[in-house]
């Protein structure tokens, strides 16, 4: 059987797994809308603020549904013995990395589909103005935080560990880069800090591509910025994964 072929078992599968776990679907899928209904309804008419939230939820969404899951994910595979028993069978490292991340990838494209048919449907934020800017950016970011994310894993000692781990890193990045307001009225320190991590950047591509449609070229430092990450975050992941 082809490596492709096993790759799209192995989506499939990925899929039903996560549906079939309630509170994966929740946190990883479900908490994102929930931040963007009760916040846009406090923020209700105020424009500027709707433009900041939507692309900073979406952005939010593309970090949960691929660092914050595969981080779990590869943890509970780990400790469970699922990891050590996969390398031992026939089926290719290649087949089950693809399917697993393409189901993490499928989570963020429906994630962003969503919040910007909610924003313009329910908000009146415009269309996207750039469609190939809103790719480009949410594809780069799958690969940063999806590598990150499978490469943080190996830090996580054990699976009852894993939540304090992950929200150690995931709450402050989200408050840090601007969700759910604008950095430019954070203190100097805090700037600094959310202009060095991927999500900021990833929240200002999509911000282009969603509200003011300036293109791949009014965004290339972010641009490189993200690639960067996704470079570095390859790299260790391909350093220091185990399978046991």
């Amino acid at each position: 059987m082809s490596t492709a072929v096993l790759t799209w078992r192995q989506f499939r599968f990925e899929r039903k797994l996560f549906w079939r776990n309630p509170s994966a679907a929740f946190f990883n899928f479900t908490l994102p809308f929930l931040f963007l209904i009760l916040i846009a309804s406090v923020f209700g008419a105020d424009r500027k603020e709707l433009n900041t939230l939507i692309p900073g939820i979406a952005g939010m969404s593309v970090l949960g549904t691929t660092f914050t899951a595969l981080a779990y994910t590869f943890v509970f595979n780990r400790e469970q013995g699922i990891l050590k028993r996969i390398r031992g069978t026939p089926m290719p490292p290649l087949a089950y990395f693809g399917g697993v991340i393409a189901s993490a990838v499928a989570n963020a494209a429906v994630q962003v589909t969503l919040i910007v048919v909610i924003g313009h449907v329910f908000y009146d934020v415009s269309w996207p103005q750039d469609y190939l800017e809103l790719v480009v950016f949410v594809v780069l970011g799958v690969i940063a935080f999806g590598s990150l994310g499978i490469a943080f894993a190996n830090a996580i000692p054990n699976f009852d560990a894993a939540a304090a781990y992950v929200n150690a890193v995931f709450l402050p990045v989200i408050f840090i880069s601007g969700v759910f307001y604008s950095t430019d009225s954070m203190p100097r320190l805090l700037k600094a800090i959310a202009v060095a991590l991927p999500l900021k950047h990833v929240i200002d591509g999509l911000s282009g591509a969603i509200v003011t449609g300036t293109g791949i070229g009014g965004h290339l430092t972010a641009l490189a910025v993200v690639a960067g990450w996704a470079v570095a975050g390859l790299f260790l992941t391909v350093r220091y994964f185990r399978w046991d």
